[in-house]
């Protein structure tokens, strides 16, 4: 049987020390620049040292001209490196492994952000109330597509420079390649649109230019989306395909997951039985996709308790990811590993509207990554409204710095998709 202290070797050569990953996050904690500051290092700091294997950073923008949130970090081919250097450098210290996630956000950027809004296909998104923040999208041409995988390949290369373990692509939760993913939001003719096998190529593409950027030491995961819980669109038996696929792209693991902006998933909404499943959200569909996957497989959503987390590895699952838990409890996974049962409070919201009460739940996440950043402990006491209405405010101020910063940031051209290989 497989236990939470056991190492993992993935096909690269790299190996992670055990196998409890922190899990990406969306820190809103980008400093001046758009990129880390000293509160990111200090953060990643206190999970390095928390006792988990592997930490996979918030989401790092390929572009500069698209970001999801005004105080993500970028990472382009002219970007100052030394900021990036000292945040893998933290990450690493307590001897964990450390991944950045890169990821285009493609449509999911919001009106009052948007200078680029591009997608597979012309189609708005559709959340309800919600919706009208968001811009309808361009559908990319060949030239666009090629830039946009040009740039996954140049990040992931600076990355390496910078001193990350590896990258995990972002296939998941709408952003752009998911976006080409599903039928619901690919409704493309040619080659990159119809069939699965077409659908996915952007994936692959993307996938063969990173793993060509770098060397091959350097891990290279996929998140992908188990389904993402949406009449029609991508489901579980598409997820399977494309694992199939990914195993021959040299594809160290990928990272299931599921939902959207559409489609919240992690709010609870699939998975409102047992509790299990409200403790481990896409279990059951990792269940359908163990049998066949070529390649280790990665488990987030929900997991807070030591049981939870060894039922995930006991169901084959080779890795099991902790994302809002190590807001709560960083050092959880020390403890783990240790063999206590300790499990992380869950931030909770009073909100009744769904997606306003998710976005409560993140606003307290975001309180709590900002208060461990500062070097304090214990779980925050905000109410979840209060908490949304501060990080609006944060969210405006970072809006307006992003918006000056890209006003004067020079177009950074990217590498081509070889560049940068040794």
């Amino acid at each position: 049987m497989v236990a939470l202290h056991d190492p993992l070797a993935l096909r690269s050569g790299s190996v992670l020390p055990n196998r409890i990953a922190k899990a990406a996050m969306e820190e809103n904690l980008a400093g001046a620049g758009q990129v880390p500051d000293d509160d990111l290092v200090a953060l990643y700091r206190r999970w390095g040292s928390g006792g988990g294997g592997l930490l996979i950073t918030g989401h790092v923008m390929v572009d500069a001209r698209a970001a999801a949130q005004p105080a993500d970090v970028v990472l382009e081919a002219t970007t100052d490196l030394e900021p990036f250097r000292r945040w893998a450098a933290a990450a690493k210290a307590g001897g964990a492994r450390v991944w950045m996630q890169v990821n285009h956000p493609g449509r999911v950027v919001q009106k009052d952000m948007a200078t680029l809004t591009w997608s597979a296909s012309d189609v708005p998104i559709g959340a309800g109330a919600l919706s009208s923040m968001f811009p309808r999208p361009r559908a990319m041409g060949e030239r666009e597509i090629a830039e946009a995988v040009a740039r996954f390949a140049t990040t992931a290369a600076r990355a390496e420079a910078a001193g990350f373990d590896g990258v995990e692509v972002h296939a998941a939760h709408g952003y752009l390649i998911s976006q080409f993913l599903s039928p619901n939001t690919n409704l493309r003719t040619d080659d990159w649109g119809g069939p699965l096998a077409n659908r996915a190529r952007f994936l692959l593409a993307v996938v063969d230019a990173v793993r060509a950027a770098v060397s091959p030491g350097f891990a290279v995961a996929v998140k992908l989306n188990s389904a993402d819980f949406q009449r029609g669109g991508f489901d579980v038996d598409d997820a399977r395909e494309v694992i199939g696929l990914l195993g021959d792209h040299a594809v160290d693991l990928v990272e299931l997951s599921g939902g959207s902006i559409e489609s919240l998933a992690t709010s609870g909404t699939p998975s409102d039985g047992s509790t299990l499943a409200r403790e481990a959200f896409f279990l059951e569909f990792a269940d359908r996709l163990l049998g066949t996957a070529p390649m280790p497989l990665m488990l987030t959503g929900g997991i807070r308790r030591r049981a939870v987390a060894q039922r995930v590895l006991d169901s084959g699952v080779a890795l099991v990811g902790v994302a809002t838990a190590l807001a709560m409890a960083p050092d959880l996974p020390a403890r783990w590993l240790a063999g206590h049962e300790d499990a992380a409070p869950h931030p909770r919201s009073r909100i009744r509207h769904k997606a306003i009460a998710a976005a409560g739940t993140q606003a307290l996440a975001l309180r709590q990554l900002t208060r461990l950043a500062a070097g304090r402990d214990g779980v925050t006491r905000l109410p979840a409204t209060a908490a949304l209405l501060l990080s609006r405010l944060l969210r405006a101020r970072a809006r307006r710095r992003y918006h000056a910063w890209l006003a004067a940031h020079p177009a950074a051209v990217p590498a081509q998709a070889g560049e940068g290989r040794r």
